[in-house]
């Protein structure tokens, strides 16, 4: 339970480092705000479109008498938008960090450089680092999707199908929703997708209660634009704790340590040259 309340702070502290870095937390927007309009328009389409698409799928039904037409194709109908907007939440996130990774391993990368220390860097050109990060998103959401077909079959069994299983379909989500954002700041280290989800597991509290409030979160429409440079920033202070990497000076805490070096250094000087003073009146 502590490790739960852990990665959560992570979450909250990497909400509240964007609430202070305005400008960061606008660029970070960007990504969101435009895979939310592709989204939106898809979603839109599918809503005027999936009666025909239904229609056409089943010619068999076309001299069925009424009701019984109407039933079946409004329930395929009702059917195929349900299953177009799960796929629209489950791979939400993947989209927007694959549309926005210069914007997001940027933001990133000011995080490592506001906890101070080594700011690390992939080394890979643009178009490597987008198919890496398309590739472990396709192996993410096929994962989720396993998972999703077991806990549909789950929840019909009786009681459990209907507390149990609701419960671990959002533990699910906000494991892989976790890796995902942990993605940004430790595929910059190396870090392959086996090995992050190997330091997830060894953690899974803190991965728990990172990504299931967030997975909560993103079922508000259009929270999770405005949720997720904070989710990359809390992301990537958890990707840091992950592997133990120890906070040091800021950039600006290193610049007035430079300063105080200089000033102590200017003061020691002129003491000095007082003292060399007081010496030759005395002799």
């Amino acid at each position: 339970m502590r490790d739960f309340g852990v990665g959560f702070g992570h979450l909250i502290q990497g909400q509240k480092w964007v609430a202070r870095h305005g400008r960061r937390f606008g660029f970070g927007l960007l990504p969101g705000l435009l895979t939310f309009v592709l989204y939106l328009g898809a979603l839109t389409g599918l809503g005027f479109g999936a009666d025909d698409l239904v229609a056409w799928a089943t010619p068999f039904a076309d001299d069925w008498s009424s009701p019984w037409q109407g039933l079946l194709r409004t329930g395929l109908t009702a059917l195929v938008f349900v299953l177009g907007l799960f796929l629209a939440v489950i791979t939400f996130t993947a989209v927007t960090l694959l549309v926005g990774q210069p914007f997001y391993e940027s933001l990133s990368e000011d995080v490592d450089r506001d906890r101070g220390g080594e700011v690390p860097e992939s080394g890979l050109p643009l178009w490597r680092d987008l198919w890496i990060s398309a590739r472990d998103s396709v192996r993410v959401l096929l994962r989720v999707l396993l998972y999703g077909v077991l806990l549909f079959a789950a929840g019909f069994i009786p009681v459990v199908g209907q507390t149990v299983v609701p419960v671990l379909g959002f533990c699910v989500s906000g494991f892989f929703l976790a890796e995902e954002l942990t993605a940004v700041a430790l595929q910059r280290r190396g870090v392959e997708f086996k090995e992050r989800l190997a330091l997830l597991r060894g953690r899974r509290g803190a991965a728990l209660g990172f990504g299931v409030p967030l997975t909560l979160a993103f079922l508000v429409p259009f929270v999770a634009v405005f949720l997720m440079p904070g989710a990359v920033a809390g992301a990537t202070l958890m990707a840091r704790d992950l592997r133990g990497e120890p906070d040091g000076p800021s950039d600006g805490e290193a610049d007035e340590s430079d300063e105080s070096d200089e000033t102590a250094g200017g003061a020691g000087a002129t003491g000095n040259a007082a003292a060399r003073e007081a010496t030759d009146h005395l002799s």
